[in-house]
């Protein structure tokens, strides 16, 4: 082969190199695939009662209130804590057995304090119900029962959409002496002098 034909092969050679090389270049880089995304759902509704608005009704604070020291009452005149512990949230049975409720309890027991007014009585909150950070419902307050008031201070963890027993304080301090309402202030007349015998006058 001629040092001409070598040549304009060598030269064809480079140009069709070339040109492969320039679509190459001018081809798009496939991108990878796109991910499907799936299209947004509706965030499906909370079930009722599972975070419930606050402050629940007073009714409902006053059944859970007047239902559980009731049933704390007959835990104390029976002796058997069972009931109440049972009735109460998983995590509140997980610390507390039948025995250390009992033992919890023992003064009220030994003193015979009878709950059952709570039956009757109106408590008188100290705060609205309310959530605390743990998302526990709180209520606080007092029945201004006589000679001892009762007071109470009652948590509660919300399962299942139900209020269980979480935490449970009791105490019946000396009822505070009612203050004497005044009463309206009079202004004493004084009564006339009596006139004796005029003087020199038998």
């Amino acid at each position: 082969m001629s040092e001409l034909r070598r040549t304009i092969l060598a030269a064809i050679l480079v140009a069709l190199i070339a040109g492969t090389a320039g679509a190459q270049e001018q081809r798009p880089a496939a991108s990878p695939p796109a991910q499907a995304s799936p299209s947004p759902q509706p965030q499906p509704s909370q079930p009722q009662g599972s975070q419930p608005q606050m402050p629940i009704g007073l009714e409902q604070a006053l059944y859970l209130i007047r239902s559980t020291l009731l049933t704390l009452n007959d835990a104390n005149r029976t002796g058997n804590y069972t009931v109440l512990r049972d009735l109460a949230a998983p995590t509140f049975q997980a610390k507390n057995t039948a025995a250390d409720l009992g033992a919890g309890f023992i003064d009220l027991r030994r003193r015979g304090i009878d709950l059952y007014p709570v039956a009757l009585a109106a408590p008188q909150l100290s705060t609205a119900p309310y959530l605390d950070p743990n998302r526990m419902l709180r209520l606080t307050g007092l029945f201004p029962t006589r000679p001892l008031q009762i007071n109470f201070d009652l948590t509660f963890q919300n399962v299942d959409n139900q209020w269980r027993l979480y935490g449970l304080s009791v105490a019946t301090p000396q009822a505070a002496e009612p203050t004497p309402s005044p009463s309206p202030s009079s202004t004493a007349t004084p009564a006339p002098a009596k006139k004796g015998p005029a003087p020199g006058k038998n």
